[in-house]
């Protein structure tokens, strides 16, 4: 239960793992970034800032990134930590028998070195994002001096030897885990003592243990009690713009979707701000374009067609239609696939229904995830659900999926040598201006191109308790532990 020295959160999964660098799902990960701290850190707005470092500097062509440390770091078992350590942690992360499963989003970075007391990163295109990777648990200060004397077994240590705010105390399975300060942390006194962590699939009974008072967060709940919250428990619920685009995929490969005129006809007879509101409702942005607006500079790439009323666009993707050889006579078939989700469900049946009056006889077909997203690297389908959630704050992560050289990866089969080449460009760009307009004129590539049917930007799910300060809504749903405390109210 709560109490005046602590916080319990309830997190949506079982913890997987305790190695940071052999974890890749959220609720371990959330565990690992109250343990360990890197050269940077996420505040309570998402956003990277300095950790054991004490700031950065970059050189002209941003390659070279230079990170000096804190004066008197040191685990929790009083051992030090030097600038010599962190190779050694990349090294680790690179090895074959760490079997890492976060090791590719390091893959720009050509090397880690030493120089003196200060850690110099090199990487091999410019990555304004690199504080933010860095943040990454997989790259904090692990302790080495304990992984070497006992190898996988050091994560069973109570409490665990950590490098930031907290340790792992106790840990039962499938019913807590609870952390405990770091007398050594380098910073400031953390205003809670402990921190419970709970797992709870199950987030309608996470909502009625919230509601009873048995926890202070919970990682979700319910989207069809979303408005029932707000009406009951105002401030409760917060529904809040993620780093992730829903869309479905056109098989371009092959017809009818080869032909660009079908693909925009389709999608102008979309109701976005519609199935957002109704057929999601949980606060979700209508999206015409693959980036979310914050990630390029708040401004988002919308095809000419966008504000004309439904009339007009009915009648403009019937003209595309007829063009392509498709109408009363000749009706356009194919299949929208889905993997099992009652909200996948519905938006299918949605779109099938707004392509009715184009003459279009969509059938649905669903699968479970595994069968579904194997049948898309196979390239199995005419059109089917799909979407991007991004690792990073950063716009490549989210582009770069659509590049010819993406293979398997690249569901639809989108292949334009001009926009490959955009992506590429930015992506060796360092001026963050550049770069931005860069991947801002990518964006409209594609979706003029049409290879994907963007339909809403996700949003996060989260209940916080009225007792709990530092809460900050934000893109990256990073909410650290160090960063909230109990309300003094």
């Amino acid at each position: 239960m709560p109490g005046p020295d602590q916080i319990v959160r309830l997190s949506d999964s079982e913890i997987k793992g305790l190695d940071p660098q052999k974890i890749s799902d959220l609720a371990s990960l959330r565990i690992a970034a109250d343990q360990f701290e890197g050269l940077t850190r996420l505040n309570a707005a998402g956003e990277a800032e300095p950790g054991l470092a004490k700031g950065w500097s970059i050189s002209e062509d941003g390659l070279r990134w230079t990170f000096p440390l804190r004066e008197g770091l040191r685990f929790s078992d009083d051992v030090s930590i030097g600038a010599a350590l962190f190779p050694r942690i990349w090294e680790r992360l690179r090895a074959a028998e760490t079997t890492s499963p976060t090791k590719a989003l390091f893959d720009n970075i050509a090397a880690v070195t030493a120089n003196g007391t200060s850690v110099v990163v090199t990487l091999q295109a410019p990555a304004p994002s690199l504080p933010v990777l860095l943040a990454h648990p997989a790259m904090a200060a692990l302790p080495l001096h304990r992984i070497t004397k006992r190898g996988e077994k050091w994560t069973s240590e109570r409490p665990m030897v950590s490098s930031g705010p907290y340790q792992l105390a106790t840990w039962q399975l499938n019913d807590h885990a609870q952390m405990i300060r770091n007398p050594e942390w380098h910073d400031e006194h953390i205003p809670t003592a402990k921190i419970i962590w709970k797992p709870m699939d199950d987030s309608l009974s996470a909502m009625r243990l919230i509601l009873a008072g048995g926890a202070d967060i919970a990682a979700d709940y319910p989207a069809s009690r979303h408005q029932w919250l707000n009406e009951n428990h105002p401030g409760l619920a917060h529904s809040v713009p993620y780093l992730g685009s829903y869309y479905f995929a056109f098989n371009t490969r092959k017809a009818p979707f080869d032909d660009v005129r079908v693909r925009t006809a389709l999608s102008m007879a979309v109701e976005r701000a519609w199935i957002a509101d109704k057929v999601i409702g949980t606060g979700n942005i209508p999206a015409w374009n693959l980036l979310p607006p914050d990630l390029t500079g708040g401004v988002s790439a919308k095809p000419a067609w966008t504000d004309w009323s439904r009339a007009r666009r009915l009648a403009a993707a019937q003209k595309l239609l007829l063009e392509a050889g498709y109408g009363p006579d000749n009706p356009l078939k194919f299949e929208i696939r889905y993997n099992s989700s009652a909200e996948h469900r519905r938006v299918s049946v949605a779109l099938a229904a707004m392509w009715k009056p184009l003459h279009v006889q969509a059938r649905l077909f669903n699968s479970e995830a595994a069968l579904h997203f194997a049948a898309l690297r196979q390239h199995d389908f005419s059109l089917a659900r799909s979407g991007w959630i991004a690792d990073l704050p950063a716009a490549e992560n989210f582009l770069t999926v659509h590049q010819s050289t993406n293979g398997a990866g690249n569901y639809s089969g989108y292949d334009n040598p001009t926009y490959d080449a955009v992506v590429a460009q930015a992506v060796a760009t360092a001026d963050p201006d550049k770069r931005n307009k860069l991947m801002r004129r990518a964006d409209e590539i594609l979706i003029n191109d049409m290879p994907i049917l963007p339909l809403y930007f996700y949003v996060t799910r989260s209940l916080v308790s009225k007792r709990i300060d530092g809460w900050k809504d934000n893109i990256s749903n990073v909410h650290p532990s160090y960063t909230l405390r109990i309300s003094a109210k």
